[in-house]
């Protein structure tokens, strides 16, 4: 199983404008925690695109061209692209050159996104939220496998036999769907037999198995082997030396970021005993002990088989000392004593 680490950059904010401030700073420490990352062996480190004031990173491609220059084996990701708002030569194009810039270290994870910003701001219509998502990532796929694109489509102009360059160093350049859950982007990831990244970021793991299934089965009846295509978890989780210092940690940044993205959708705020629930052993929430880590994720490999664990660790503003230390417990504690365990496993099987 791979281990890494997602980021969507916090920004610090005024208190009285809301405005953010120090955003230099915000984007020095994300650098700082994925030469850490690196260092310590995690597999992954990706970057969120948002375009609003409480997030740092706009332009994905751009930071980890920067983040490649600091780093020696980490595989650098977008989480995510959101491609339905992006022009697909040009997302191909620029992780296309961080793939060059790191030696063949970049991905794409392509999403919907789960805010709205971006489709205004660069003149899109949200009636077409779906179909925009599903031409734009055809365009993608083929720009990826060939040179020279033959293409047309309803939202986008044609493209006739024109060159797309830089071409990546590696073929195919990964791309990755992300999901939250929606059962069609599940099915389409499968019957296009490209990775899929889901999301849990609340209820219970268990109840997410049926979209694993959903997953495999649409890569089947596609033609695809379900064996050969990579599942990854993204979720929720802190880690530090005591269950306390975790939880202590890391339930205010989150309440306050949870509540407010709700008021905006207009739902309740959390809780203190919902964040209990999540961090329980059934929770969707990996925030406690490398111990209790552990034991989390090897009980949702039971669940998915999955091949990929990323971590969001900052979900608020939280020290980026705090951020450091959980990192280095993730890639020098929990993902080798995942690894041994799956090992293990696999092995008694054999």
């Amino acid at each position: 199983m791979q281990f890494g680490v997602y980021t969507f950059v916090e920004t610090e904010r005024d208190p009285k404008t809301g405005r953010p401030i120090h955003v230099d700073r915000s984007l020095a420490e994300t650098m700082e925690e994925i030469e850490l990352a690196d260092r310590v062996g995690l597999d992954v480190f990706a970057l969120g695109e948002h375009h609003r004031p409480d997030y740092a990173v706009s332009a994905p491609a751009v930071a980890l061209a920067y983040a490649a220059a600091r780093t020696k084996t980490i595989r650098l990701s977008s989480a995510v692209t959101v491609l339905s708002s992006d022009d697909p030569v040009r997302v191909y194009q620029q992780f296309a050159t961080l793939d060059l810039l790191s030696g063949g270290r970049a991905e794409i994870m392509a999403g919907r996104g789960s805010f709205i910003e971006s489709f205004p701001l660069f003149g899109y219509n949200l009636d077409e939220y779906d179909d925009l998502f599903a031409e734009k990532l055809d365009l993608l796929l083929k720009v990826r496998a060939s040179e020279r694109i033959e293409w047309s489509g309803r939202l986008r102009p044609p493209i006739d036999n024109l060159g797309v360059y830089p071409r990546a160093l590696q073929d195919p350049l990964p791309v990755w769907i992300a999901v939250g859950g929606t059962p069609q982007s599940v099915a389409r990831a499968g019957m296009l037999g490209l990775p899929l990244a889901l999301a849990i970021i609340g209820g219970e793991p268990a109840r997410f198995a049926p979209i694993a299934n959903l997953y495999r089965e649409a890569a089947r009846r596609a033609g695809h082997d379900p064996a050969s295509l990579a599942l990854g978890i993204n979720g929720h989780g802190f880690l530090a030396d005591t269950a306390r210092e975790a939880a202590a940690a890391f339930f205010e940044p989150y309440a306050e970021t949870m509540s407010r993205i709700g008021r905006e959708r207009g739902w309740p705020g959390l809780t203190r005993d919902q964040f209990e629930a999540g961090r329980a052993p059934r929770g969707h929430l990996t925030v406690g002990t490398p111990a209790e880590a552990i034991a989390k994720i090897l009980a949702q490999h039971e669940i998915f088989g999955h091949q990929r664990y990323l971590m969001q660790m900052r979900v608020g503003l939280m020290p980026h000392k705090a951020i450091m230390r959980s990192i280095e417990l993730l890639g020098t504690v929990v993902a080798p004593a995942v690894k041994q365990a799956l090992a293990d496993k696999a092995k008694a099987k054999a």
